[in-house]
């Protein structure tokens, strides 16, 4: 019986080792740049250099191409239509990552299916748990692997959100100076996608190259404004477009856009300074005031035990 057992945990521990080894690979072999990645990576190499880095196919990417494409299958017939269209929005917010592109999501979520219903079954054989909760764990790895992969593009598109809206103030300023030292509105996008790399400069490296490819630059603004989540560009994008139509000077328009966004840069740091005290007094009530009235109220305590119990 005891021998029969070891061999049931062996088992189960090749298995998950073996689901293991094949997400390892296929979480390394990095995927061909094809469509909108492709596009991005020349867009990068020639107006924002430095922003990404670049990633070739290589065997196993090739090797693991049908197994991933059946894991793709199933996770696509498990994802919602709503859910899809959340992640080719996110993956916009993230900059649509060459490396990630929807299939390589999907396939992901595949993977994480099985990877995670294997260690909650083995997790509930090791510790022995009833045939009702191992299925239970089993339904709580599964469901944790197929999400994840949604909770990472969150994450990546979030913090390239922030990244955004930080770096957007000194866009501004060096846009509104290169337009009034005589640079045409095109040039000057230009200056700032090579002299600022990173997620904005690569932004406005895309919304040239859309103008330069024939879209009318009011278009390449507001899709411009459509890739991201962070108010002060989507304010911007909705200044510039309505200077476009109605034939405003855009310098004029970018001084406005600059001041009022160091105004907002301030008042945003003034708010989380504000914030401070709130935030400091849980360390205080949790660490320090404890050692605190050990100090202060023990030696007392100590004495008055002492003169109850002498």
């Amino acid at each position: 019986m005891v021998t029969g057992q070891m061999l049931l945990y062996v088992g189960v521990g090749a298995l998950a080792l073996a689901i293991v080894i094949g997400v390892l690979a296929l979480s390394s072999a990095s995927v061909g740049r094809a469509g909108v990645a492709r596009a991005l990576e020349t867009i990068d190499r020639v107006y924002a250099p430095g922003s990404a880095a670049a990633s070739e196919e290589n065997l196993r990417t090739r090797a693991l191409g049908p197994a991933g494409r059946q894991l793709g299958g199933l996770a696509r017939a498990l994802t919602p239509n709503g859910a899809r269209a959340w992640l080719q929005r996110w993956l916009d917010y993230a900059g649509n990552p060459p490396a990630w592109p929807p299939e390589r999501i999907v396939e992901m979520q595949g993977i994480g299916l099985l990877l995670f219903a294997a260690l909650g079954a083995a997790a509930g054989f090791l510790s022995g748990a009833s045939l009702t909760t191992l299925f239970g764990l089993v339904i709580v790895g599964a469901t944790f692997g197929f999400w994840l992969p949604f909770l990472v593009v969150y994450q990546v598109g979030a913090r390239r959100q922030e990244e955004i809206r930080k770096s957007l103030p000194d866009a501004m300023d060096l846009l509104t100076v290169s337009v009034e030292a005589g640079m045409g509105f095109d040039a000057a996008v230009a200056h700032v996608s090579a002299a600022m790399p990173g997620a904005l400069g690569r932004e406005f490296a895309r919304m040239l190259q859309e103008t330069q490819m024939g879209q009318r630059r009011g278009e390449a603004i507001r899709a411009l404004a459509n890739r991201s989540k962070v108010p002060e560009l989507r304010t911007f994008a909705t200044a510039v477009m309505q200077a476009t139509d109605l034939g405003i000077p855009i310098a004029h328009v970018l001084r406005e856009q600059a001041g009022e966004m160091r105004l907002r840069r301030r008042q945003n740091a003034e708010e989380r300074a504000q914030k401070v005290p709130v935030k400091v007094v849980f360390p205080l009530v949790l660490c320090l005031f404890p050692a605190l009235f050990i100090v202060v109220i023990g030696p007392g305590v100590i004495n008055i035990m002492r003169t109850m119990f002498s």
